[in-house]
């Protein structure tokens, strides 16, 4: 591996020794030709930018000669896409318009090159820092999921896993800065391990990722990145620090990072730590607290030749596991051991319910990973290489007369490979062909079990290319993917537990798109795809209860691999001051796994464990129809410049070809949801006080009745509605520069009780005492945030 990275750095720097390319200019308002002052532009393709300084010059320096997508920034001002083509000492000077629709971030990379997003025909969106920052969380995936067209499978406050359109887990792909994150995803009771507070930005891209990724992309991708490289000879940093009132959540980060002529590093260390939640019907919830601690760090090289990272993170997480279990009266109750031998039930104390820390039965997950990222450049093609090593442990806890034992114990090893070749553009052609796959295997360490040990290989190759024409741009591809599962068989107590599973699965998928500018603001978009994804390990072997979903689980080893045709259609128009992003889908899914409840022979609930009743599911499959679509609007009327009004809708059916009447709908598709935004951005000509925004959230989520009813496998689940507040601002010096930002919010004003439709723990035991089922979710929750950021060396 070294020989092959010294080789492709001599290439690499010989092919552009003598390149002295460059990129400067001036960048200010058009109109009123203010130059502006710390405006940001930057090579997405690259990793390399710059800000202007206090006259509003920039440059860029050491670039490589080539076509690249520049992306220039200044808050309060719309954002720019250009396609500029470096050689030699290059000049653009550059004019910014004054913003009047709230316009975030315009350039996504989870596809082949960096694309602006209003050109990418698959659906897609991007969510910056400041959203992240402006609405308060327990976790990454509940930060997110407000956007239209996502939500989130929720075991707990701690604990979401994505969901795109209604499919999630194995289905969905997620990046950790643009590698795919492995860790246990056909489980629920654990979420992304990624520290929230490393994320700058998040790309979603709806829609089948597997042209890029390969199986499991079937419902998109979700791409966490990291904070962009520091400019040269600068150390900066931020201290980020929360509190929430809900549950006591008390969360820190601190980042440094710097750049020396192109030597970049970046180190962060983060901690979270939260105690039980409340809500107006449970009040506490016992045990449903967590404590995070987290690291990462960067190292690497940016020179002309391109870029080499270095990455490392340590995820590590103790949560909680919600049971539910009431005396008569609604108390929560938990277990305590009298003795060595004998567990004896008591009610959960104030003490309890107020502590930080967990009881059993609880979790502990850790997930390590090493990554190289490079990005060469030879001549006028351009070579990816990119690789990672991750571990994921997990460890459930469930004895109380031995706390400290796991019971259940996975280890997870992956290694990723990703190889992307960019071909120089030939007749207005970019294309990029590529190998990527994974080599997993996992191993039980417990003394129980659910899932058999296991290993899998895939490959994928693929190529992929745009191109534009005038007023159309359309983009498309072709991969072939196989993968190889091979599972061990189990024996416990003379009893076969798991049979040995070898499977092999292969596929091609496809995707072909365009965009249509019919004016400069009224974008058309069509894009067809075929995804595939294999079955997973707990689908096709699975046995043995999971504790933090509350039932047993039985695999199936004859499933067949997955595969969809999914059209898309959108609508982009943009105005002065209305913006409307119309996205309508349908999904047509072959052989789709899903669970179902199984019943027994007698009728009722078939009970594997008579000592530890829990209902027993079953992966089953059918052809399914997915339907539906999202709508954002963004209304900045004239002549009320600081006001917006937002609005979105986002909708998605899923039927189960074939099946009538309690079979045919699918389980656990996500409700109807609207959100309205009510914003004021004040103080753009505050000296003190800058970017200073109010604003009046209302979450409406519909009555979701269209469920699969079979078995009772799931229930109907009533709407509800959430009014939430936020205020924020950046205080500044003298000289403007920013001395701390603030944020305030509030969820849940109301206090209003409810269950999410996805919640796993709306299916704990009944409370006796009010006749109502299962545990509801987080109630009213004040949050503030302070920003501190750091400028050691300016």
């Amino acid at each position: 591996m070294k020989n092959l990275f010294s080789i492709l750095l001599l290439l690499c720097t010989g092919y552009m020794v003598h390149a002295q390319n460059s990129l400067s200019g001036k960048i200010s308002a058009k109109g009123t030709n203010e130059l502006l002052a710390g405006a940001t532009i930057y090579f997405t393709d690259l990793k390399k930018g710059t800000t202007t300084d206090e006259n509003g010059n920039y440059v860029v320096r050491n670039l490589p000669e080539g076509k690249y997508l520049v992306e220039i920034k200044f808050l309060g001002y719309s954002s720019k896409v250009l396609k500029v083509d470096i050689s030699g000492n290059t000049v653009l000077d550059i004019e910014l318009d004054e913003a009047h629709i709230e316009i975030h971030e315009l350039v996504v990379t989870g596809v082949s090159h960096a694309t602006e997003v209003r050109q990418n025909p698959v659906p897609s969106s991007i969510v910056p820092k400041s959203v992240l920052l402006e609405n308060s969380s327990s976790n990454l995936i509940d930060a997110i999921a407000k956007q239209p067209g996502i939500s989130q499978v929720t075991t707990g406050a701690a604990v979401s896993k994505p969901v795109i359109r209604g499919l999630g887990y194995n289905r969905v792909i997620t990046l950790n800065n643009g590698l795919r994150q492995e860790g246990q995803q056909w489980g629920d009771e654990h979420g992304i391990e990624i520290d929230e507070y490393s994320v700058d930005r998040t790309e979603i891209i709806k829609g089948p990722g597997s042209l890029m990724y390969g199986s499991d992309g079937m419902a998109g991708v979700i791409n966490f990145i990291a904070p962009k490289p520091v400019d040269d000879g600068k150390i900066t940093g931020n201290i980020q620090s929360n509190y929430q009132t809900n549950n006591g959540l008390i969360g820190n980060s601190v980042m440094l990072a710097g750049n020396s002529k192109g030597f970049d590093w970046l180190a962060r260390a983060s901690r979270k730590d939260a105690h039980a939640y409340s809500n107006a019907y449970d009040e506490k919830v016992f045990n449903s607290g967590f404590n995070e601690f987290n690291y990462n760090a960067m190292v690497g090289l940016n020179k002309k030749w391109g870029y080499s990272h270095l990455t490392w993170s340590s995820f590590n997480q103790h949560l909680g596991m919600v049971e539910g279990e009431r005396d008569s009266t609604g108390a929560f109750i938990k277990q305590i051991a009298v003795s060595d031998t004998i567990v004896d039930e008591t009610l959960a104390s104030s003490s309890d319910l107020n502590s930080y820390s967990l009881a059993v039965p609880k979790q502990f997950i850790t997930h390590n990973r090493f990554a190289s990222q490079s990005y060469f450049i030879l001549g006028k093609s351009r070579l990816a290489l990119n690789f990672s090593w991750q571990q994921n442990h997990r460890r459930e806890y469930g004895n109380v007369l031995e706390p400290e034992q796991y019971e259940l114990c996975f280890l997870l090893n992956t290694y990723t490979y990703d190889v992307k070749y960019f071909l120089p553009e030939m007749a207005g052609f970019e294309t990029t062909i590529g190998l990527n796959g994974m080599q997993q295997s996992n191993s039980n360490r417990g003394e129980e079990f659910i899932i058999p040990q296991y290993s899998l290989f895939d490959y994928g190759l693929f190529a992929v290319t745009k191109k534009s024409i005038g007023k159309i741009s359309f983009s498309g591809g072709a991969r072939f993917d196989q993968r190889f599962f091979n599972s061990e068989s189990l024996v416990v107590d003379s009893m076969e537990k798991f049979k040995a599973i070898t499977r092999n699965f292969s596929t091609v998928a496809a995707s072909l798109g365009g965009t249509y500018a019919v004016t400069d603001g009224l974008l058309l978009k069509l894009n067809v795809s075929r995804g595939f994804r294999a079955p997973n390990a707990s689908e096709l072997a699975s046995n043995g209860k999971h504790e933090g979903t509350l039932r047993y689980e039985y695999g199936n080893s004859k499933l067949k691999a997955e595969t969809s045709l999914q059209l898309d259609l959108g609508v982009n128009f943009s105005s002065e001051h209305l913006s409307v992003d119309l996205s309508l889908f349908r999904n047509s899914i072959q052989n789709f796994i899903y669970l179902q409840r199984i019943s027994s022979v007698f009728g009722g609930d078939s009970i594997v464990d008579a000592n530890d009743p829990v209902p027993t599911y079953q992966y089953i499959q059918g052809n399914a129809v997915l339907t539906g679509g999202e709508v954002f609007i963004d209304i900045h009327p004239h002549p009320l410049d600081w006001l917006h009004i937002e609005n979105s809708f986002s909708y998605v059916e899923g039927v189960n070809k074939g099946q009538t009447d309690s079979a045919k709908y699918l389980p656990f598709i996500p409700p109807a949801h609207y959100q309205g935004e009510l914003r004021a951005n004040l103080g753009k000509h505050w000296k003190t006080f800058k970017n200073t925004y109010l604003k009046a959230q209302f979450d409406y989520y519909f009555a979701q009745k269209k469920v699969l009813l079979e078995n009772a496998t799931e229930t109907p689940s009533q709407a509800y509605y959430l009014i939430n507040l936020g205020a924020g601002t950046d205080v500044v010096s003298k000289k403007g520069n920013t001395l701390f930002s603030l944020y305030f919010s509030v969820n849940n004003l109301l206090n209003i009780a409810y269950q999410n439709h996805l919640s796993r723990i709306r299916y704990a035991a009944e409370n006796t005492a009010t006749g109502r089922v299962g545990v509801y979710n987080m109630g009213r929750n004040f949050s503030i945030k302070l920003v501190i950021p750091l400028n050691i060396k300016k």
